[in-house]
């Protein structure tokens, strides 16, 4: 086990320790080992990635004397107090007073393995949680991240990196709730125009009556009820990005008005004749084929080549399994941040049940369920909803390209590494990742 955690084990009888200090590596945990509060101290502070284990009885400092240490020093950092018989009552008080756990003499190996591994997890989680902090914190000027291992979600962040600089129109391809708005912003933090105004407008949540004037704006007296100059959403949006989602529900009178605008580089408010430049770069976003919207006759050809000089493709959440537990767990660290609780640890059973489930929502309705859970809520988004239109073999396909993924992602996409992982023959897992056109690095079979 190499997480990069640690383990402080102070005992001042010699023999004890070392039993210990075996016992806790032996089960995988790095730990170190000293005989009093004093020569461990040099290596806690707030920031230290473990767990302390330590007597209470020490010559010199006390474990006591070491809890009331953390508490000002390192607050956060999980103390496991072992006691004698006599010092039961002492240890329930240092709970109260806040240490995680104690431990009663003499105990088993197994005892002490449980304890350590349950408070290197509330460990863990607390330092995600600091360092989910430190990036939310940080996000108002960096590109939001796009979280996901699977090859479409790879392509997208190459095709981002790519495209971003450049003032060349988008148009994000996917289902409602699979991130489009969150491509968008990305190519608005990574280009050029990152400090200009990022403007979002829902063609589908705007009256065809208001579009108009909402885009364009208006002059006082343009119309009933116009009594000053409004800026609309393309002139706001100069020098920086203009966000249309659901592209496709926009009024066909008003495409070819935005036609102009995209090949002339100027617009014209309601009831003016001076023209007004805007230099915006506008990234489209729709759902559904938007070939069928032209040969219906609701979208124009040429506004749609205008758009669409790079498409970007977001797959659902159900042709990419692989993303959803690296999503899940994002959006958990998120919640907790948020609603300042705890958050889970995700069992087996329940990545498995993720990964199961299509979540026809997407992204949006993962992040709910997220939510929930943090929240304490109860409800079954665990489970999973289309067992019963789904054979066998395809839930276990499912699962295991969804394994395999994640077993390549904590190895570095290094397969040696991942086959021990996951006691899987070199061979047999090269098989598997051909067949599920998984990547790995470059490496000798």
């Amino acid at each position: 086990m190499t997480t990069g955690l640690q383990v402080i084990f102070i005992e001042d009888d010699e023999l004890v320790r070392r039993a210990s200090v075996q016992s806790l590596q032996l089960a995988g945990f790095e730990v170190a080992g000293h005989g009093s509060v004093e020569a461990a101290s040099r290596s806690i502070d707030a920031s230290f990635p473990g767990v302390i284990v330590s007597d209470i009885r020490l010559p010199g400092a006390s474990g006591l004397d070491l809890l009331a240490q953390c508490r000002e020093r390192a607050p956060e950092v999980p103390i496991i107090l072992v006691t004698g018989h006599g010092d039961i009552s002492m240890a329930v008080q240092a709970m109260r007073d806040g240490a995680y756990d104690f431990i009663e003499k003499p105990f088993a190996s197994e005892r002490l393995i449980e304890a350590v591994r349950r408070a290197l997890e509330r460990r863990t989680l607390v330092l995600e949680n600091q360092a989910l902090r430190r990036e939310l914190a940080g996000q108002s000027s960096v590109a939001p991240r796009i979280i996901g291992r699977s090859p479409a979600i790879e392509q997208v962040r190459r095709l981002i990196a790519n495209v971003a600089p450049t003032d060349a129109s988008v148009l994000i391809n996917g289902d409602t709730g699979a991130g489009k708005e969150l491509i968008a912003r990305s190519l608005h933090d990574l280009s050029p125009r990152r400090d200009k105004p990022f403007i979002a407008v829902n063609c589908g949540a705007l009256p065809e009556q208001m579009f108009e004037s909402e885009m364009f704006g208006y002059e006082a007296g343009a119309f009933t009820g116009a009594q000053k100059r409004r800026v609309g959403k393309l002139e706001h949006a100069s020098g920086g990005t203009l966000f249309l989602d659901e592209i496709e529900s926009m009024p066909l009178s008003l495409q070819v008005k935005l036609l102009r605008v995209l090949q002339d580089g100027v617009l014209e408010r309601l009831g003016s004749n001076q023209p007004i430049r805007a230099n915006c770069r506008v990234v489209a976003a729709a759902k559904g084929d938007m070939a069928e919207h032209v040969a219906d006759g609701t979208f124009r050809r040429d506004l749609l080549y205008r758009l669409n000089v790079v498409t970007i493709a977001l797959p659902p959440l159900a042709e990419r399994r692989e993303d959803i537990v690296p999503l899940f767990e994002h959006f958990l660290l998120d919640a907790a941040v948020r609603y300042e609780r705890p958050a889970p640890m995700l069992t087996d059973r329940q990545r498995a049940q993720l990964m199961q489930r299509d979540w026809p929502g997407n992204v949006r309705e993962l992040r709910n369920a997220a939510d929930r859970m943090v929240l304490g809520v109860i409800d079954d988004t665990a489970v999973p909803l289309d067992a019963e239109t789904q054979s066998l073999k395809e839930r276990t396909e499912q699962f295991e390209r969804a394994v395999i993924a994640e077993a390549l992602e904590r190895c570095g996409g290094v397969v040696a590494a991942a086959a021990d992982r996951l006691q899987l023959g070199k061979a047999t897992l090269y098989e598997k990742i051909k067949r599920y056109g998984l990547a790995v690095k470059g490496e000798e079979r």
